[in-house]
């Protein structure tokens, strides 16, 4: 029997048509000797029908029948049958199958089925197996009507990515998958070498070396659907290896790269979604967004947004903002109006919120509220009432409002605000759920400078394109994040052509010149024979497949995730390899009784 529709493909048009279906038995019930399965494929499911009553003469009905025994749940099988009218009343109007059925007249068990560990059925109503008993199986989830939308709708955006740059000049390429270690911010994972013992490569973090000497060559529009691998802790939107879209162009400023990107999202959307998207984004700078939003991510969907009172509590005799004040820090306030959330907070919310903000990184809480046309609080005492109506206008507080304050040093304070603001956000459903909003963040720094040691590290990577001179006291970087719902999708930049400002640049993060040429030399030398200016962007194609498609974590979008805890629970990986593997690699473990590995740091020299 060979396959001439799919299980999501007959219609009523179809009434008569002699067909044959191959799926996975996904139910089954018998009424009185009629058998009735929803056979399933990736496209659909169908109705067939085991009638005795009404099967064509010249077939076998026992031996047919004992064949229909064989079915066990999510067994393969093939059916030969015919399409027909559903009965009146049992018409299903939420499957486009839903109005005819498949008469059975022959079938075949292709591959029985053991008992499935979990229901694969519609869990829109139901509740799914937790997690890691979907990846242990996760061919069976891959089943699912859920998970093969996601494939689906991940292939036709990657098709579409593909689309898009063939259409506008960019060469696909394919860069190393084995290359050189080098230090770009995140551990590698490396790859020992059999034919030269002793030393190793490294899978990519990402193409970047290797895209830039693509530009030294030429290559002048690149683009590559890129596996990267960073050996980095997991998190909901983080796996050990993952898919960007890595793009690079010559001759080119931050707006034709920006303008390329927003170009390509539009035509994607209209593919997947029928649906133009408002270009260009809007452009939000780095200081802003943080001091706005408290994040340079910066989630735009709601309000919530943070108001400086440093220079209005300046000289409130308040000792803990003066302790602040006087080493740098800053105060800002949040309003939570009455209408919208300042009511639903009652003192034990508040209490609950100044513990939260303790484990945002923030030393505490302050709170206000507006009462009888004047700021109350447990410490409005320390404030002169100039202070406290100063506080009042420059918030906006009317009668009913809630204002919180948080105080301390700039970056990690409006990073800690940031994440209040978001659970606030949350718990008083302040999120749309259905809009998208896009966000260039610009005007971002070069460098950051180590609070305590003072040693300079770079914002984005070294390979950044300064905009002033490097002994500034301020240096700002030609670099740029898209952001979408408070989601980092993917960083971009402007970067270095002149190999020695490059070298000037490793210098300030602290490299010598034998370190550079020892990581960077073969880069660094490939910049001196002509490198043109050029500049690039990778998006994380997981990240925004899982924003689209409303998902909690990225492991929903990919075929063969790992776990939270970065191991692949359908075949054991990582897992201890054969000793003869390793001598021939000339590689030893260490391997002591009863210890775990993370108890090596304790250990002695000897």
């Amino acid at each position: 029997m060979r396959r001439t529709n799919t299980c999501g493909e007959l219609r009523s048009e179809d009434i008569g048509k002699k067909v044959c279906l191959q799926g996975w038995v996904r139910f089954s019930r018998d009424h009185g000797g009629v058998a009735f399965i929803d056979l399933a494929d990736r496209y659909g499911i169908t109705q067939i029908v085991f009638d005795p009553e009404d099967v064509p003469g010249e077939t076998d009905v026992n031996s047919l029948s004992n064949t229909m025994r064989t079915f066990t749940r999510e067994s393969a099988v093939s059916v030969n049958g015919i399409v027909r009218k559903r009965v009146d009343g049992t018409e299903d109007a939420r499957n486009p199958t839903g109005e005819v059925e498949v008469l059975i007249t022959e079938a075949e068990l292709l591959n029985r089925s053991r008992s499935p560990p979990f229901e694969l059925g519609d869990q829109k109503e139901g509740v799914l197996p937790n997690e890691d008993t979907r990846m242990r199986y996760r061919y069976l989830d891959l089943r699912r009507t859920e998970a093969i939308q996601a494939m689906e709708t991940r292939s036709r955006f990657i098709h579409l990515i593909r689309q898009y740059m063939v259409e506008n000049g960019f060469l696909e390429i394919e860069t190393p998958i084995l290359a050189r270690s080098t230090p770009e911010g995140a551990r590698d994972f490396i790859v020992p070498s059999r034919v030269h013992p002793g030393t190793f490569y490294a899978l990519p973090q990402s193409p970047q070396l290797f895209k830039q000497m693509l530009m030294v060559g030429s290559m002048d529009r690149y683009y590559q659907i890129a596996r990267c691998f960073r050996d980095e802790d997991s998190r909901k939107d983080r796996q050990p290896e993952f898919t960007q879209l890595d793009m690079e162009m010559s001759f080119v400023d931050s707006k034709d790269i920006q303008d390329m990107i927003e170009g390509l999202i539009a035509y994607v959307w209209k593919g997947l979604f029928g649906k133009e998207i408002d270009i260009p984004f809007r452009r939000i700078g780095y200081t802003e967004a943080m001091e706005s939003y408290g994040s340079d991510k910066p989630d735009l969907r709601y309000g919530l947004k943070f108001v400086s009172l440093t220079e209005v509590v300046k000289d409130a005799q308040y000792d803990i903002f003066q302790r602040i004040l006087k080493t740098g820090g800053m105060v800002a306030g949040l309003n939570l109006k009455a209408d919208v959330a300042g009511e639903r907070i009652g003192r034990n919310d508040v209490d609950r919120y100044i513990g939260q903000a303790k484990k945002f990184g923030l030393g505490g809480l302050t709170w206000m509220r507006c009462k009888d046309g004047k700021l109350e609080s447990n410490i409005t005492k320390y404030f002169t009432p100039e202070i406290l109506d100063a506080i009042k206008q420059k918030m906006g507080a009317e009668e009913g409002d809630l204002l919180f304050l948080i105080a301390g040093p700039w970056k990690s304070t409006y990073e800690g605000g940031g994440a209040l603001r978001k659970r606030l956000a949350e718990d008083l459903d302040l999120i749309p759920k259905d809009e998208m909003q896009f966000t260039w963040l610009v005007d971002c720094p070069m460098f950051e400078v180590d609070p305590v040691s003072g040693k300079y590290d770079v914002f984005h990577h070294p390979f950044v394109l300064p905009e002033n001179d490097l002994n500034d006291a301020y240096v700002g970087g030609a670099c740029f994040d898209l952001c979408l719902n408070g989601n980092e999708l993917g960083s971009g930049s402007l970067r270095i052509h002149d190999p020695e400002l490059q070298r000037e640049v490793f210098r300030k993060i602290g490299m010598d010149d034998e370190k550079i040429q020892a990581d960077f030399g073969f880069f660094v030398e490939a910049l001196g024979y002509g490198a043109p200016p050029h500049g690039g962007i990778a998006l994380g194609i997981d990240r925004f497949m899982s924003i689209l498609l409303g998902k909690d974590t990225i492991r929903e979008v990919i075929a063969f995730p790992k776990n939270k805890k970065a191991v692949s629970l359908l075949d054991g990986s990582p897992a201890k390899v054969e000793d003869e593997k390793l001598e021939e690699l000339q590689i030893m473990t260490l391997a002591i009784e009863g210890m775990d590995f993370d108890d090596l740091g304790s250990l002695d020299e000897e």
